[in-house]
């Protein structure tokens, strides 16, 4: 029983403890709630200390979505920007995942920016991106945007479009737009720092 109990601290509590120390306080609920996963476990009380081994999970998937919001872009001139919110989903819910979305508006005209990570969806949008059949079979054209492959969609009659584009295989990027012109949709796009984006952590 003892070295099981070493072999669990070292293979999963370890590197969770070290994730928490190198940015939370001694106070943070992260830490608390890990102390409590060790008494749990120690006290044989297991499904205690998986439930909270998943809300600890859950409190630095929050951590990490508050840091995607540093990468959605300020408003450009003549719009206006609401402030960013950030979601991370358990796995029942859009096959989960963590992201961080901000709105702007001007006028009539209404534009979403969201960066999604984490996510098991990906690997099938990165399916679309690799079969130029796939990715334009509902009116989507393949263009590149800073140098990086988008799906641009968009409806003359209506106005409304979104750009999708995938950054090092990691980040999921969606800029929906209501009421707008393309070339709004594209400066968004354009407004947000794929290179600083691909060296988060």
């Amino acid at each position: 029983m003892e070295d099981m109990m070493k072999g669990f601290k070292k293979f999963f509590l370890v590197p969770l403890l070290a994730v928490s120390f190198s940015s939370l306080v001694s106070a943070d609920d992260v830490v608390d709630t890990l102390k409590e996963v060790i008494k749990s476990y120690e006290n044989g009380e297991y499904s205690m200390a998986v439930e909270d081994l998943n809300y600890v999970l859950q409190l630095i998937q929050q951590k990490k979505s508050k840091g995607l919001e540093a990468y959605l872009p300020e408003a450009l001139p003549g719009w206006s920007a609401k402030k960013a919110q950030s979601v991370a989903a358990a796995s029942a819910m859009f096959g989960g995942g963590i992201s961080s979305s901000r709105e702007y508006t001007k006028n009539d005209s209404r534009i979403k920016v969201e960066i999604i990570t984490d996510s098991p969806l990906m690997q099938s949008m990165m399916g679309l991106f690799s079969n130029p059949m796939f990715a334009t079979a509902d009116g989507g054209k393949l263009e590149r945007i800073h140098r990086e492959k988008a799906i641009v969609k968009y409806d003359e009659e209506q106005k409304n479009g979104e750009i999708t584009i995938i950054v090092a295989k990691r980040f999921l990027v969606k800029v929906e737009g209501r009421r707008v012109m393309v070339d709004d949709l594209k400066a968004y796009a354009k407004a947000i720092d794929f290179s600083k984006l691909k060296k988060l952590p």
